[in-house]
């Protein structure tokens, strides 16, 4: 018994002799021997390009928090403009050929002639059809335009990015989607393959059983429209699921705004806009589905509720005040017959259930299972998850059970940042579990980082340029100052989560380097802020 003892305490000796090695000792000799190259704590101005060869290759020296460092003197410019004046944002993307290209221009045109001509058709029946009944059907002025913005941003969308970073078609998309006349509305697509049914019992509602509607506007561009169902200054209720928050239409902007400034541009463009629900929506719907759901409040007020049945019901309706409503409005990607994608199971997606946790959750090796699986086992897939967990993170959207890819670029196409609106809920809490893929794989892509370390800067302090940047949409305010001070915070807590994973494994084991040849003379990206 008493060599039995012995033997189990020598283990026990050993194993935290092992542990404090690995995890103490080991990461304390690598930032010594880091320390005496490129990797020095003591930097102060980490953020500069030096050339070699043409590549931009970043500096990645200081882990300063620069949260708690004295600001500069403001000169009174804008910091939009020199954040896109700055070398990071004008990295020079290869010349696209047609493999790099989602849609080419006379394919994108014929669909497009030929649902004009099905929309003529169809009008021209529906107009028939009403005068018999003795219904007044409100008719627009409609024509297709072939430089329309809507189809500019169609054809610029490449393996890099939705849009490229000085596209002007962008800015004006954004103004057509404020101010063209609405010529249809109708359900969604998700919502109408539900046909109205929804089971009560289940936790998670599929989708479609959100109120959200499918806008044509002139010249055909096609909007989802998210109406007002939060104000600003509210928070999520503490004691509501992430699976049952509400979908706030600003957040749906604030992501926008926020995935533009980071660079990642995989949010299709997004305007807010004071939709009048009688002239724009009741008037001017064919589905009588749709019009069935229009009713006056007490308060006189024009309201309308969802579909799915379980919140078919006046209580879940919203209103115009009488008719004007706040809502967003995105643009729709190109039609999934013209340009296929798939939906795939967010590794981290979350349990989704009241008391039920996943893997990820109580294991922290789990990355190293994800590692040897595919897609995440080469290329950059594993890598653009981090980036979506870091966006997820700065905008609090704890909603993200899958993404979307263009099947068109393969395994190393970028992913789609879609669905937003669970965004921005709580500006007094931060949800660190977001960031399990950065903090369990520990690794990041180097121009995600650098551009985050520039963010942290006070000359381009990221809550400062988004309320700069979303100073150009019609509803103002979209964030409130505490929201816009979370990102500040969250951002951060980014940094030191990278730290960390270098302090223990080392700058080469957790940066990727990922950069291109930088433009000669930066190009000024103030055209979306000029133009709006």
């Amino acid at each position: 018994m008493m060599r039995r003892d012995r033997f189990l305490l020598a283990v026990t000796l050993t194993a935290i002799f092992s542990a404090d090695l690995y995890f103490v000792l080991l990461p304390k000799l690598r930032s010594v021997g880091l320390g005496s190259g490129d990797f020095c704590p003591c930097g102060s101005d980490n953020l500069t390009l030096p050339r070699h060869g043409g590549l931009a290759t970043p500096q990645l020296s200081n882990w300063t928090l620069y949260g708690t460092t004295s600001e500069p003197a403001d000169d009174g410019g804008s910091k939009l403009e020199r954040l896109f004046s700055h070398p990071l944002y004008n990295i020079e993307t290869p010349v696209l050929g047609s493999e790099e290209s989602l849609l080419q221009a006379e394919q994108l045109m014929e669909y497009y002639r030929k649902k004009v001509a099905r929309w003529e058709r169809h009008m021209h029946l529906y107009s028939e059809a009403a005068a018999l009944s003795n219904i007044t059907v409100t008719e627009h002025e409609v024509t297709f335009d072939p430089e329309a913005s809507w189809l500019k941003f169609h054809s610029g969308i490449s393996s890099y990015a939705l849009y490229s970073r000085n596209d002007p078609a962008i800015p004006k998309l954004l103004k057509d989607m404020q101010r063209m006349s609405v010529i249809s509305a109708d359900y969604t697509q998700d919502e109408k393959a539900l046909k109205g049914a929804c089971d009560c019992t289940q936790v998670v509602k599929p989708s479609g059983h959100h109120l959200k509607l499918a806008l044509k506007m002139q010249h055909f561009g096609k909007a989802m429209f998210k109406p007002m169902r939060q104000q600003r200054d509210e928070e999520t209720p503490e004691d509501f699921f992430y699976f049952v928050d509400l979908q706030r239409h600003n957040a749906e902007i604030a992501a926008f705004h926020l995935d533009r400034i980071l660079d990642f541009r995989r949010v299709p463009p997004v305007a807010g806009r004071l939709v009048n629900v009688s002239g724009e929506v009741l008037l001017v719907t064919h589905n009588e589905n749709l019009r069935a759901v229009f009713f006056t409040s007490p308060a006189n007020n024009t309201c309308f509720f969802a579909k799915c049945l379980y919140v078919c019901k006046t209580e879940y309706a919203v209103c115009g005040g009488p008719d004007l409503l706040e809502g967003s409005l995105s643009a729709y990607l190109p039609s999934l017959s013209l340009a296929p994608r798939i939906s795939i199971p967010n590794p981290w997606t979350r349990s989704y259930t009241f008391s039920g946790r996943e893997e990820w959750e109580v294991n922290p090796f789990y990355c190293d299972t994800v590692k040897q699986q595919y897609p995440y086992n080469s290329g950059n897939r594993l890598l653009n998850i981090i980036d979506m967990s870091i966006f997820d993170f700065l905008t609090s959207n704890m909603d993200r059970h899958h993404y979307e890819i263009f099947t068109k670029f393969g395994d190393d196409g970028f992913l789609l940042h879609l669905d937003n609106a669970r965004g921005f809920g709580k500006h007094s809490q931060d949800e660190m579990s977001i960031l399990a893929p950065l903090s369990q794989c520990c690794m990041i892509k180097r121009s995600t980082l650098v551009r985050l370390q520039l963010l942290a800067r006070p000359e381009f302090r990221l809550s400062d340029v988004m309320r700069e940047s979303l100073k150009g949409d019609s509803l103002q305010p979209v964030l409130t100052e505490p929201h816009l001070s979370a990102l500040d915070r969250r951002l951060q807590k980014v940094l030191r989560a990278v730290q960390r994973c270098v302090r223990r494994l080392g700058e080469e084991d957790v940066i990727t380097k990922d950069f291109v040849k930088s433009t000669a003379t930066p190009q000024i990206n103030t055209e979306m802020r000029k133009d709006r």
